[in-house]
């Protein structure tokens, strides 16, 4: 275990927002950065110290703004520039620090330089991404994008040529092995932590070096084609545009940088240590527990909670002895969290401060995703038609094509679709929830947000939201940030399956225990030597003790103590 050092980013509390769904003040149903601007002082008084904001830049919205057209400006649908420079003076005030979305295996194929590429086959614009001729008319190759199309298009008005993109048709992917296409991103992500960016969320950076194969290509899949992560994924080369990334933009500007990575536990020193490419990056080993390995998420992947707490300690352990890890459950990637942990719980406040306590106490920094702090849960959707995520279409047709009835797919979708947590925020009881004046909004509200909003929660001392609340300054609490920061994980392995119990340590052997019940009954457990100072819990009084010396966890209990 390397010596902890400190930096600003490891002692903050990072808040998601989805722009389209937060707040819209102009009322055109969507999210806006205005809005981001007017609710500052909410995050604020969370305990926020940086807020995420997925991708602004000007795009057609294929893929909910990870199809970019302009890197350097912001889209109409959120605002203007001036909006942005709005925003970034706002929350500096209230010391919060804002960080973008960085986009760049991709683009658009409405931004410029495709649109070059294709008007003009000679000019240097097709070498910014990847074309190549086909075989006898058909794709190179038959690898599969990660939303399940073939990930080869052909050239409109050009017999046999076709481009790659890992993602959709309309997400080009661009071509790293091109220095000029470098020099260009470097520019751009200069010029925004030039303006006083906090730093980036890292999109699908994995993915940027290729090793194209050509020809028929063994299938996986009932579609005849091939998973194309087998063939872009942190492939050998990368780490020399990674490194050259963050010594060109990242490091000299002290950006906090979090990558969505999946990286092999034998590499991640080289990404996450102290002098590795970014200051941490994303786990899926707990998250994406729901997801079968073939990435087919129609299908249950019959998890357990075992397996949970199994993933939750591989992760932190292989994690702290790497660098640094940031923490999440939920993101715009993902369902809500109680509906996917605990849903026969999902109306329980108890479960949900139960799940908040397990993640944000755990070794890194925590990523909340906006309204998780209320304990929002998913939304049953009707229609497929409802849907607005491009990835949902294809997993309902996928399910379909594998044998399931409509009704089937379209309540695997009601399960794990991102749209469930991109429904707009619910800030109070009024009509849309408080988050828009628009006769309709881009998605639908939950309808649940009558009773379950930020207004009504934020005087309530019991309310999810103030336990949250509870959480962040735990972490900046004079008497416990040292451990709850920069303590070492320890896990308590001598539990039973519905108890996952560890511990924060600092050198000097004093802590943290944190405790959780996932289950709906009580279930006995043996607090260590000493840690019996009652800290923060999800109920207001301390478990009842046998004369064993065990306590008696209740139902979804989380209980945190110290020997302080």
């Amino acid at each position: 275990m390397l010596p902890e050092t400190r930096e600003w980013w490891k002692e903050a509390v990072v808040y998601q927002i989805y722009p389209k769904s937060f707040q819209d003040t102009d009322g055109d149903g969507v999210g806006d950065l205005p809005g981001i601007i007017q609710r500052l002082p909410y995050l604020e008084k969370l305990g926020v110290d940086v807020i995420w904001i997925c991708p602004i830049y000007k795009s057609p919205m294929d893929d909910g703004g990870y199809d970019i057209a302009d890197y350097y400006q912001i889209d109409e649908r959120f605002g203007t520039n001036e909006d942005f420079d709005r925003l970034l003076r706002e929350a500096e005030k209230r010391g919060i620090k804002v960080l973008m979305d960085l986009v760049v295996n991709h683009t658009s194929d409405e931004h410029e330089w495709f649109q070059q590429a294709l008007a003009d086959p000679k000019s240097k614009y097709r070498d910014y991404y990847i074309f190549r001729e086909g075989q006898e008319g058909q794709p190179p190759n038959n690898w599969r994008t990660y939303f399940g199309d073939n990930a080869w298009t052909q050239v409109a008005g050009e017999e046999n040529m076709f481009y790659l993109h890992a993602f959709t048709k309309k997400q080009p992917d661009l071509n790293w092995e091109n220095p000029e296409v470098r020099e260009e991103i470097y520019r751009m992500i200069n010029y925004w932590l030039d303006k006083g960016l906090g730093g980036f969320r890292i999109d699908a950076i994995l993915n940027i070096k290729k090793r194209l194969v050509f020809g028929e290509l063994p299938a996986d899949g009932e579609d005849g084609l091939a998973f194309i992560g087998h063939w872009i994924l942190n492939q050998p080369g990368i780490e020399v545009w990674l490194q050259e990334m963050q010594e060109r933009c990242f490091k000299p500007h002290d950006a906090m940088t979090v990558a969505e990575a999946n990286v092999p536990a034998e590499r991640l020193s080289e990404y996450i240590g102290p002098e590795g490419y970014y200051s941490m990056v994303f786990d899926f080993s707990y998250t994406d527990i729901d997801v079968p390995v073939t990435g087919e998420w129609f299908k249950p992947s019959g998890w357990t909670w075992q397996q949970l707490r199994e993933n939750i300690f591989d992760s932190q352990l292989v994690t702290q002895s790497a660098g640094w890890g940031a923490l999440y459950l939920e993101n715009h990637d993902q369902p809500r969290s109680i509906s996917k942990y605990l849903p026969a719980a999902e109306n329980n406040d108890t479960a949900k401060k139960m799940l908040a306590t397990l993640f944000m106490l755990l070794r890194g920094t925590p990523f909340i995703y906006q309204g998780q702090e209320l304990g929002m849960s998913n939304i049953e959707m009707t229609s497929i038609d409802e849907y607005d995520d491009v990835a949902t279409y294809d997993q309902y047709q996928r399910g379909i094509l594998a044998g399931l009835s409509e009704g089937e797919s379209l309540a695997a979708m009601n399960r794990r679709s991102r749209d469930n947590s991109r429904t707009p925020m619910q800030w109070n009881d009024s009509e849309n929830a408080g988050f828009s004046d628009a006769e309709k909004t881009w998605l639908r509200v939950n309808p649940n947000y009558v009773s379950l909003n930020a207004e009504s929660e934020s005087p309530d001392p019991y309310s999810v939201l103030n336990y949250y609340r509870k959480l962040t300054a735990l972490r900046k609490d004079k008497d416990y940030k040292e451990a709850v920061v920069y303590g070492l994980f320890a896990p308590l392995s001598d539990t039973t399956d519905e108890i996952i119990a560890y511990q924060r340590l600092l050198p000097d052997g004093k802590g943290l225990t944190i405790a959780i019940n996932n289950s709906d009954r009580l279930i006995a457990f043996k607090l260590p030597a000493a840690f019996e100072k009652r800290v923060l819990g999800n109920y207001e009084d301390f478990p009842e003790k046998k004369a064993s010396g065990n306590y008696l966890l209740r139902p979804y209990e989380a209980l945190v103590t110290t020997n302080y």
